[in-house]
């Protein structure tokens, strides 16, 4: 009977210390995973940035910026959008929700509602209210956004512990990206507050480190002398300062250096003016090192994640254009901001225990007038002669002039119930408009809905546009201009294509979990979200089509 006993003990005790075993070995294991994943993932979005910009003024940089991705990360060298349009909604959501507008449903920045028979905006949202301003400036949300975000899915895995802020001065840049979990996004409102806002969609009160930062004068501290950041005359990788390409500021005869925004601002928007300017970025980083700070962003083992997005290289693009001394300059002095978020985070997270990826929402098109002057074909479209043509075609064929409900982004909407009252087919109306508006002059290709429904392309601007079109929200005709034609003024610089000036953007890896190296190998925007959630192991967005970049991973 003693001996029973006995080895019932034993059995009890051996029992009990592999279980006890076994426990530990999961529980080393749960601190692995904690640890091997990076405290804080730092999502960087640089808007209107074209790859060329990194090459063209590499040897400016200094050795903390972009160098540091560069010599310490991975360069995708071949990195693409791949559909059309190339614009700021839609890149923004694309890159975090590791898909394209087909799937996510931002087609365009704005874009002709169907169902409401009116224009309406990605983040715009009236059922929410503005915080931290009387404005409607804070009536936004991601609800337009039909997916997750790779910072959603984050949320969801940590059981909402993991942290997501997203900022940006444009509201669709932090608030796309952000997802629809995020725990704040903010974004800045000019005129004349200079204050950065959120909206009830987040929250109901600014935080206190917000209040105080919207306290302290940052902004109004910009107000100085914009100049180079170094000698004029060594900005060698831009055109000419003074030229006949540059948009410039109300108040100021030329477009050229420098520019006193304390005497400018008045007659460009008050605070506004700083957004069009190089210190827009300095005081979207001073910001974002706020909100590190204020939200203690990666202070423990679960994952947060920030969205930074910096827009004024795109509305100084658009002013001045991308050969423009002042887009150059605009990136040096970003280069130095980012060595300054580098440093912060080396200091307040740790270094080696952040991750970092750098993009942009599009790139840009030379000056056409400038590319004329140079002898490259190039030119910008007639739209009043296109929309006369246009009309007096319709009336001639169809004998209605009101059988377009709307014209935006290239696409052409029709009055779908007026073709019932007028018993027309609809496919054959498509096909006519088609056959008609490719006769246009610099019109490079024109498709119908049917087309982009019906049909499957796996190559070219066809391949492109269908990867762009929402069945639900995108036009019946689709129009693309010839290269290097655009619909805008004959300064300054812009986007929206599928050709590579618009679509070649950078894509740079740094961080924990990184490896050193570069590829010529083609990656594209929808590959990013589905590689940060390979390394972080959760899932990846719910409408993902992107793959993983398994070769940046160590």
């Amino acid at each position: 009977m003693k001996r029973h006993l006995t080895l019932l003990v034993l059995l009890v005790i051996t029992l009990s210390c592999k279980a006890q075993h076994e426990i530990t070995e999961i529980e080393t294991q749960y601190e692995h995973d904690l640890t091997s994943r990076p405290k804080l993932v730092v999502g960087i979005v640089v808007d209107q940035m074209r790859y060329d910009y990194l090459t063209r003024f590499y040897n400016r940089f200094g050795e903390g910026g972009f160098k540091r991705m560069i010599n310490e990360g991975f360069n995708c060298k071949n990195n693409h959008f791949n559909y059309i349009p190339t614009k700021t909604g839609p890149g923004h959501a694309s890159v975090y929700t590791g898909t394209t507008p087909k799937y996510h449903g931002i087609i365009a920045n704005d874009w002709y509602d169907k169902d409401a028979k009116q224009m309406v905006y990605c983040a715009g949202d009236d059922t929410v209210e503005s915080v931290g301003t009387t404005s409607s400036s804070g009536k936004m949300s991601p609800q337009r956004m039909l997916t997750t975000s790779f910072a959603d899915e984050n949320r969801l895995f940590t059981q909402m512990r993991g942290k997501t802020i997203g900022i940006s001065m444009k509201d669709r840049g932090a608030i796309l990206p952000a997802g629809h979990t995020a725990n704040g996004a903010y974004w800045f409102h000019g005129k004349n507050e200079g204050k950065w806002i959120s909206s009830t969609f987040y929250m109901n009160d600014l935080p206190q480190w917000v209040k105080d930062f919207n306290n302290s004068n940052v902004a109004q501290s910009y107000f100085k002398v914009w100049n180079t950041l170094y000698d004029i005359n060594t900005y060698v990788e831009s055109g000419s300062d003074l030229n006949n390409f540059e948009g410039g500021f109300k108040g100021k005869e030329t477009a050229t250096f420098p520019y006193d925004l304390a005497a400018l601002k008045d007659s460009n928007g008050g605070f506004d003016i700083l957004k069009a300017t190089a210190y827009g970025n300095d005081l979207t980083t001073d910001f974002a090192l706020a909100a590190i700070d204020g939200e203690q962003l990666g202070k423990d083992n679960i994952t947060d994640v920030l969205v930074l997005s910096y827009s004024s290289t795109d509305y100084v693009g658009h002013n001045f254009g991308v050969n423009s001394k002042e887009v150059q300059d605009t990136y040096l002095r970003l280069d130095k901001d980012l060595e300054r978020l580098f440093n912060h985070l080396d200091a307040t997270v740790g270094k080696g225990e952040y991750t970092v990826f750098l993009t942009a929402d599009h790139g840009a098109v030379d000056v056409p007038s400038y590319l004329q002057s140079v002898k490259i074909p190039a030119g910008y479209l007639n739209n009043s002669k296109t929309k006369a043509d246009f009309n007096e075609f319709m009336t001639a064929t169809f004998g209605a002039s009101d059988l377009v409900e709307n014209v935006s982004n290239d696409q052409i909407f029709l009055n779908r119930e007026k073709l019932k009252t007028l018993d027309l087919d609809l496919d054959d109306v498509q096909e006519a408009i088609v056959d008609e508006l490719i006769t246009y002059e610099n019109v490079y290709k024109v498709y119908s809905s049917k087309t982009m429904s019906t049909m499957s392309f796996d190559s070219g601007v066809e391949q492109l546009l269908q990867k762009g079109y929402n069945q639900r929200r995108s036009g019946d005709i689709l129009v693309v201009p010839n290269p290097a034609h655009i619909s805008y003024s004959k300064t300054g610089s812009t986007h929206g294509s599928g050709l590579n000036y618009d679509t070649h953007v950078p894509l740079l890896f740094f961080g924990k979990g990184i490896k050193h190296g570069e590829t010529f190998q083609k990656t594209v925007i929808p590959d990013i979200a589905p590689t940060i959630s390979a390394f972080l192991g959760i899932s990846f967005p719910n409408g993902a089509t992107g793959q993983p970049l398994g070769f940046v991973l160590d």
